[in-house]
């Protein structure tokens, strides 16, 4: 794979907490217009993996780089300007505003118009299309005036999918997109990140084996801090030591 290839890349990340090593030494690099998953069994070291890619955590040791440049040391807001957007566990949307709203809120910031609260509403109106738009691609057109925290669950993760997209990544980060959705819900978000993908590269975390499986071009294994594994999720499937370390839990969870 040529490294033009590679969008997003970790070089011998390590993070220690007290003496503890919960990533230690991994190589990671994601695949520019790639679906990219992170799996292992609780404990391996993914979360805080993804949290180190995503500048929550710094490492104690390696190096970042995005489209070639190192942001070992940039902070999370400077990353989202450079196109690197991530969602989180839980429903990040704001509860007593109404669905369109919120999209709007997102899209402020590029536009400057973030630090114009002051003014009438009727001022953020020319971001009312746009909005509407980005509803529509996530199954969410005609629900503009509904209140974001009255809709089922499924939908506000829909919701902040659609925030997310309010600011254009180019590297979109999905922590766990499917934690607390029934079955029905499981099947319509995986559906809707195929689709918001496309054209974009992806790299998320999660538990729900079957999601990856569909999802996902490259997965990447963990085991207590370390890679053990990477490839296709038909290759990666048949090793021993994958199967025993994570493929042979529950696959639904």
């Amino acid at each position: 794979m040529s490294s033009q290839d590679i969008i997003l890349q970790g070089r011998g990340l390590t993070k220690s907490f007290g003496g503890f090593f919960a990533v230690n030494g991994v190589d990671i690099g994601v695949r520019r217009g790639a679906i990219h998953s992170l799996i292992g069994p609780n404990g391996a070291g993914k979360t805080t993996l993804f949290n180190l890619l995503t500048k929550i955590h710094l490492p104690s040791s390696g190096q970042i780089f995005l489209e070639g440049a190192e942001i070992t040391s940039s902070k999370p807001q400077a990353i989202a300007r450079k196109g690197m957007v991530r969602s989180f566990q839980i429903s990040a949307c704001f509860q007593r505003m109404t669905v369109l709203e919120n999209v709007r809120v997102a899209l402020q910031r590029p536009t400057g118009l973030a630090y114009r609260f002051w003014r009438a509403d009727a001022c953020l109106d020319v971001l009312n299309d746009r909005a509407r738009e980005l509803l529509a691609s996530v199954g969410l057109e005609g629900a503009d005036d509904a209140i974001a925290g009255e809709l089922p669950y499924g939908r506000k993760r829909a919701l902040e999918i659609a925030t997310t997209l309010a600011l254009d990544p180019k590297v979109l980060l999905l922590d766990e997109p499917m934690a607390g959705l029934g079955r029905e819900d499981i099947a319509l978000v995986t559906a809707l990140i195929r689709r918001i993908s496309k054209g974009r590269t992806t790299l998320l975390v999660e538990h729900n084996m079957k999601v990856v499986a569909e999802l996902s071009d490259t997965i990447t294994v963990l085991q207590r801090g370390e890679v053990i594994a990477e490839g296709a999720y038909d290759e990666i499937s048949q090793l021993p030591e994958v199967r025993e370390a994570y493929l042979g839990a529950d696959e639904d969870g």
